[in-house]
């Protein structure tokens, strides 16, 4: 996971959201709805409940449904790749044909797929995890809260939670800042509002 334990100033936060030249701050836009796929009981409420933590940090509305997906955020655990050939639609769910192969051969440990509504809200996201390799030892609180806040906002890179980032991640949520930003002042808009 690339850190994000330095100082969080503009130009450090315009690059946290910034991909191929591209800079994208998105927040949700609906209430969030989760659901967690291939966990046993006792990880499932450990990630249950880190999920609804980093929510609720954002004061962003939870939800048992949404009404047009059931659950927008979705999160499946699999041993091996090979097991998401075992989802149904798993091509028409993500619009991405072949996926399972093409994380096997990058050796990914995890990947995470945002959709959008019409207004560049986030609808939805996708997390698949593959705990049969690097994450096999990693430690559940952990991953858990670092899934959940990398779903929060279109990261362009992998974070770790820090408070600091749990702080931006406030900030982005604050209801004066814009839903969804495409110009790199956003960074210093949101800079001006962290605890210095």
């Amino acid at each position: 996971m690339k850190e994000s334990g330095g100082p969080l100033d503009a130009e450090a936060i315009a690059l946290l959201f910034t991909r191929d030249g591209q800079y994208l701050c998105a927040r949700w836009g609906r209430p969030i709805a989760p659901v967690i796929f291939g966990l046993a009981d006792e990880s499932l409420a450990v990630f249950r409940d880190a999920t609804r933590a980093v929510i609720a940090d954002t004061r962003h509305p939870l939800a048992e449904t949404d009404p047009e997906m059931g659950a927008n955020m979705m999160s499946f655990f699999v041993r091996d790749w090979d097991e998401l050939a075992e989802l149904p639609d798993l091509d028409r769910l993500t619009g991405q044909e072949g996926l399972a192969d093409r994380l096997k051969d990058r050796d990914a440990d995890q990947y995470r797929l945002f959709r959008f509504d019409p207004d560049g809200t986030i609808r939805a996201c996708m997390k698949f995890v593959n705990m049969g390799g690097k994450l096999a030892e990693a430690h559940p609180a952990q991953l858990a809260e670092a899934l959940a806040v990398n779903s929060m906002l279109t990261f362009a890179h992998e974070v770790t939670p820090t408070p600091q980032l749990a702080a931006l991640i406030r900030a982005a949520y604050d209801p004066v800042m814009p839903a969804v930003a495409r110009d790199p002042s956003h960074a210093l808009r949101l800079a001006a509002r962290l605890p210095h």
